[in-house]
């Protein structure tokens, strides 16, 4: 077989091994990865690699390390799961780098933290005076949890003992790309005569809407392909 041919056939085997691994081992290895998972992460995304497109190596050896890679760091999640411990010494620890409105230096100097990037991530959270700080905590994925100062939090309506109206599900998405959503429609107790009905009164048809979603409150937000502005600002 030519070269090529197999660096082709490695590469799809590899992306379709990837594809299937991450998936096994859920969604925390992207959304919340702590230094286990990044390290998993790293392992994977190597030995995938070299089976894509070094033909020095059998592809079966790859295949057979790839799932013992993903065999071993499932076993280590599910005693992670099961056992705080072992989840601690996996995950570490959330640390505190401000306490009662103080910067803990010493706790700082521990994780090599600094300054600069405590006030980078107090920025990135909308606090840019680091005085409405009470704490803030690293957590084991690396990002900052910031709980401010009670003078400095955000009113609420409890606060102003405002009426709120009960929300009890999440939006709907009904149209999409044009296509209209019949599951979410018949799992919702929502007639296809109905949304044409609601589509008619703003003069459109489902052919016209690129998005269509009700919030939870009920409204129904329509987006169409034909915004009407003149000079788009994303415009290239």
């Amino acid at each position: 077989m030519p070269e090529h041919f197999e660096v082709i056939i490695r590469s799809i085997i590899s992306f379709s091994l990837l594809l299937i691994g991450t998936r096994m081992l859920g969604k925390q290895t992207i959304s919340q990865m702590t230094m286990f998972d990044f390290v998993a992460s790293i392992s994977l995304g190597a030995i995938s690699a070299n089976l894509a497109f070094n033909t020095t190596i059998k592809i079966h050896h790859t295949i057979i390390a790839f799932v013992m890679y993903v065999a071993i760091i499932f076993l280590i999640a599910i005693i992670s799961l099961k056992n705080r411990k072992g989840r601690k010494f996996l995950a570490g620890d959330p640390t505190i780098v401000m306490q009662n409105g103080k910067v803990l230096e010493g706790n700082m100097k521990k994780m090599r933290y600094t300054l600069d990037y405590l006030n980078q991530q107090l920025r990135e959270r909308d606090v840019f005076n680091i005085e409405e700080v009470l704490f803030a905590i690293v957590e084991t994925n690396g990002t900052l949890t910031v709980l401010k100062k009670p003078q400095f939090r955000n009113v609420t309506r409890q606060d102003l003992m405002i009426a709120v109206n009960g929300e009890q599900k999440l939006p709907i998405e009904l149209i999409m790309d044009g296509e209209i959503i019949n599951n979410n429609l018949e799992q919702n107790n929502l007639s296809f005569s109905w949304l044409e009905s609601e589509l008619r009164k703003r003069n459109l048809t489902h052919h016209d809407v690129v998005y269509a979603v009700m919030a939870a409150n009920g409204n129904l937000y329509v987006d169409t392909y034909n915004d009407y502005i003149q000079t788009p600002i994303d415009k290239e």
